[in-house]
């Protein structure tokens, strides 16, 4: 069996093609890698033989958390899960491919000199609620959140990974126990109870703390001192730390951070709200659209009432959000154009050559007709808006690159929402005809 380190000089692990090594431990090294058959680029994770197949109960407990990930190949997808593509664990070369991410751990953020604005780090924490939630869904407990297991690439694009310490409610098999960061870990985890979601909820609580702290909730000299004051001692309010943090985000992380389950958030949509109702109250009107507010608008509009939250955040990714005021010219009739336009808030004026048509309201469409006709064609109408609004704008060839069902959804919605016009206009005719026959 060759040596971890003579690995790096092959051009071919299995099926993939390694470009370069990315990092190197004790017990595995990471490659990036090319697969062929996709061509995309992964993470290819080397196992270290030896450490893997020794009889110490140490290679054991780390053959049974990387069977653990393994067996989350393929079952979790998720815009916010690094997702797990292939696993090999038998023979002499044991590997896991993984989904590239070019970016960084949450870490550095945790650094008291490099800390996130409180809206961009409110904002990170609302995907990671929104990712787990998914997970827990699909039997998932994750065991292990801190910063080193939360990826992140660009201002707000955060992975989980490393579900290696997950607890899988499909598998029968006892769960090693013991595992974890202390420093993170839930009151009910160190008692090594029965573990539901809120032990994650507590971790995330403590992940949030440190992102805008820069410090742990305990400051402790070692792990006995970090599990006595887990178990007993109340932390500080972050604000303690850093000033500027406003009473309703400290009552966020202490809540999320309650010792007892009891009064601990109970559901991840509630923790995923309180940190929406935050963000929407501290930025400024003006300023950007934070996805916590994007997301949080979509979930409300009729038009994506269909979608799930995997979809939703596809949308997020395709489209273009703008604000504007009242009175401005949105569509100009005559002007060719091809993209199509829902409305996020507020009303605005459908006009033919100057008559008021229709208004259209939240959670409306217009401008689709291009679109469905798949060509672009000449505005048959002008569109104003009548009060400020937010309009989320689509693009039909970005659309035509979108995963089968979120396109899916989208000729669903816009069939739903054809009947309903055509609903519509047969009542208005009914009318005219009825008013007609009795002025006769």
């Amino acid at each position: 069996m060759p040596a971890l380190g003579a690995w790096a000089a092959m051009k071919n692990i299995g099926k993939y093609e390694i470009v370069k090594e990315l990092g190197r431990g004790a017990t595995s090294t990471v490659y990036l890698a090319l697969d062929p058959f996709n061509n995309q680029q992964v993470a290819l994770k080397l196992f270290n033989f030896e450490t893997l197949h020794d009889n110490s109960s140490t290679a054991r407990i780390f053959r049974k958390l990387l069977l653990t990930e393994a067996s989350l190949a393929g079952k979790l997808s998720y815009p916010h899960i690094v997702k797990i593509y292939d696993a090999v664990m038998e023979g002499d070369v044991n590997y896991m491919v993984m989904e590239y991410v070019d970016g960084e751990t949450l870490e550095r953020c945790a650094e008291v000199d490099n800390l996130l604005t409180l809206s961009r780090a409110a904002e990170i924490i609302y995907k990671c609620c929104k990712a787990l939630e998914y997970a827990q869904y699909q039997g998932v407990i994750h065991r292990d959140i801190k910063p080193a297991n939360i990826l992140l690439r660009g201002e707000s694009d955060i992975k989980i990974s490393d579900f290696g310490a997950a607890v899988i409610e499909s598998q029968q098999a006892t769960q090693v126990s013991g595992v974890g960061s202390p420093a993170y870990m839930s009151p009910e985890q160190i008692k090594e109870q029965a573990l539901t979601h809120q032990t994650d909820i507590y971790s995330l609580g403590v992940t949030m703390y440190r992102m805008l702290t820069g410090r742990l909730p305990f400051d402790a000299a070692n792990n006995y001192s970090m599990i006595y004051q887990i178990m007993n001692i109340e932390p500080p309010p972050p604000s303690t730390f850093r000033p500027e943090i406003p009473p309703e985000l400290d009552a966020i992380v202490l809540r999320a951070m309650c010792k007892d389950t009891q009064h601990r958030y109970p559901l991840w949509d509630e923790f995923a709200r309180d940190l929406v109702a935050f963000i929407s109250d501290s930025v400024e009107p003006q300023a950007e659209i934070f996805d916590t507010e994007k997301f949080d608008t979509l979930r409300s509009l009729s038009f994506f009432k269909n979608f799930n939250d995997v979809e939703l955040w596809e949308v997020l990714r395709i489209s273009e959000w703008h604000k504007f005021h009242q009175d401005k010219r949105i569509v100009t009739e005559g002007e060719t154009g091809g993209r199509f336009y829902i409305l996020a808030h507020g009303t605005v004026k459908v006009l033919k050559q100057g008559r008021l048509l229709s208004m259209l309201h939240k959670g409306e469409c217009f401008g689709e007709m291009a679109h469905l006709s798949e060509r672009d064609s000449r505005r048959t109408t002008d569109v104003v808006s009548k009060t400020d609004i937010t309009l989320i704008e689509i693009d039909p060839d970005v659309l035509a690159k979108a995963t089968q069902g979120c396109r899916f959804q989208f000729s669903d919605a816009f069939l739903r929402m054809l009947v309903k016009r055509l609903a519509v206009a047969n009542t208005r005719i009914s009318h005219l005809l009825s008013d007609k026959q009795e002025a006769n």
